[in-house]
């Protein structure tokens, strides 16, 4: 008969996943080994009742100092004093792993790591947002805005610590294992964002998350254009190339100052007017309207930018004859009260 062998991988990474902890748990699995190796020298050695070997093990494992129960032959004491070291030891083990667990703070972070997976386990339609780094705090704060049901997934421990102050939902670990994406609810997630330096990392990301969940939006970042097409393939929906928004954005700053603090303003709602977003669902009433009928300029005084059709076309500034259709998204312009009035009706 062939023995298991031990997975070390697998060991390593619960050793990893549990710090301390996991000393803990290993001293107290030996301290039953020891407990049962006892019971067995007092039963099948020097043939005793399974009471009284069972209490035997217990004073002598916490060394109470109470006398033997019945003699012990030669062979018995010998095995008994090895019984002895074994959990004298083992439970010293145990101690000092329990106190360093206390000093160092594990048992709190193992209980506030539990805490956070729960709300996580209760988020439906979420954003999960993989690097902390300069692109992913930004995109993380952006998002803080209009929603909380925001999940980071970081490896580095100083930004771990930073969002752990402050008290923003995350997950620590490497974003690329399939099972750290499942926990920060990828199947039930509305977008996910790999903000990671790593390009490998991003494709790697994209295509776990597509094949986990067909549905969900994907944004990747890339940092070369070559780069766009392989994380298209990989199943993003959309490639951001940040140093190029970065220097179109300075461009523009130069030749329509004014037009860029404008739109700037009126996407972060800074001013009263507000550039937004409106998806028209099949119950909606504006649906077969054309825009004159619809009466959206007359009876919320908004304008309408451009229309997206739901199959990706895309109409701008369009006239009074547009016919509306459900799945239309709305590009408008508008005060952020009578945004929120049509969005009921839409």
């Amino acid at each position: 008969m062939k023995l298991p062998r031990l997975d070390m991988a697998k060991i390593r990474a619960v050793k990893d996943k549990w710090g301390t902890l996991f000393q803990v748990m290993l001293g107290v699995c030996l301290m039953v080994l020891v407990f049962l190796a006892g019971l067995t020298v007092f039963m099948r050695v020097e043939g005793w009742g399974f009471i009284d070997s069972f209490y035997m093990m217990v004073i002598t494992l916490s060394t109470v100092g109470f006398g033997e129960i019945h003699p012990l032959s030669e062979k018995g004491r010998l095995l008994t004093a090895l019984v002895i070291i074994c959990g004298v030891g083992n439970f010293a083990f145990i101690v000092s792993s329990f106190t360093r667990m206390l000093v160092d703070g594990h048992l709190h972070n193992l209980m506030w790591r539990r805490k956070v997976q729960k709300r996580i386990d209760k988020l439906e339609n979420h954003y999960i947002i993989c690097g902390y780094g300069r692109i992913g705090h930004v995109v993380v704060q952006e998002i803080l805005k209009v929603s909380q049901d925001v999940v980071v997934v970081e490896t580095e421990p100083v930004l771990v610590e930073r969002l752990k102050r402050e008290g923003i939902m995350h997950i620590s670990g490497d974003a690329t294992n399939d099972k750290l994406l499942i926990d920060a609810g990828l199947k039930r997630a509305k977008c996910i964002v790999t903000a990671l330096t790593d390009e490998a990392a991003n494709v790697y990301v994209t295509l776990t998350a597509r094949q986990l969940n067909s549905t969900i939006y994907i944004v990747a970042r890339a940092n070369d254009a070559s780069h766009i097409t392989r994380l298209e393939f990989a199943g993003a929906n959309k490639v951001v190339l940040p140093h190029l928004i970065g220097g179109v954005r300075m461009a523009h700053t130069v030749l329509r100052p004014t037009v860029t603090d404008f739109l700037d303003l009126a996407v972060r709602g800074h001013i009263d007017l507000q550039l937004e977003q409106l998806l028209i669902s099949e119950k909606s009433g504006f649906v077969g309207k054309n825009l004159m009928d619809s009466n959206i300029r007359k009876d919320f005084d908004l304008i309408i930018v451009a229309i997206k059709h739901a199959d990706g076309d895309l109409v701008f500034n369009p006239g009074p004859k547009q016919e509306l259709c459900a799945g239309d998204t709305l590009i408008t312009l508008g005060r952020q009260t009578d945004l929120q009035k049509i969005s009921e009706l839409l």
